[in-house]
């Protein structure tokens, strides 16, 4: 089975990446954490990378500012990475498209929703793996059923 493996810019952001990896839980995928900055140590990154590939991972990618690590990554590696860069109120939110615009040849996904990025690489997973696609199927029959439900409350209101 294959793992989720989340590369940070930085220990600030762990909080993102604990998101990330409790969804990922609810669908019995491993994840791995790692902190290696594409600017500072772009050695390090780049030898993770190279060894994580190996296991067929799929990657994701937090980074916030000027995120080289998810273009980084994803110009390394075969497997699929998914950037999912912090929201920062700073220059207005501007730093996401350091995440969005690629140079050609280079292809992370961006989802911006911690969530999100998780039921994404679930879904690749899923792909080769029954066992994952039954627990996402799952995932969004309960995600109706709670818009069912929240509308059925605002209707007893």
């Amino acid at each position: 089975m294959s793992k989720v493996v989340i590369i940070m810019g930085s220990k600030a952001d762990l909080e993102w990446s604990e998101k990330i990896s409790s969804v990922l839980e609810k669908f019995g995928i491993e994840t791995v954490s790692r902190i290696a900055s594409a600017h500072k140590v772009p050695l390090k990154c780049y030898n993770l990378i190279k060894e994580y590939e190996k296991t067929n991972a799929v990657f994701i990618t937090i980074a916030g500012m000027s995120n080289a690590l998810s273009g980084f990554t994803d110009a390394q590696t075969y497997c699929p990475v998914i950037a999912c860069p912090p929201y920062s109120d700073k220059f207005g939110g501007g730093d996401v498209f350091s995440s969005l615009r690629m140079p050609s040849g280079v292809a992370p996904l961006t989802v911006l929703s911690p969530e999100n990025a998780a039921l994404a690489a679930a879904k690749i997973i899923g792909l080769s793996n029954s066992g994952i696609q039954q627990k996402i199927s799952e995932f969004q029959e309960n995600k109706r059923n709670e818009l069912e439900e929240a509308d059925k409350n605002l209707q007893n209101l």
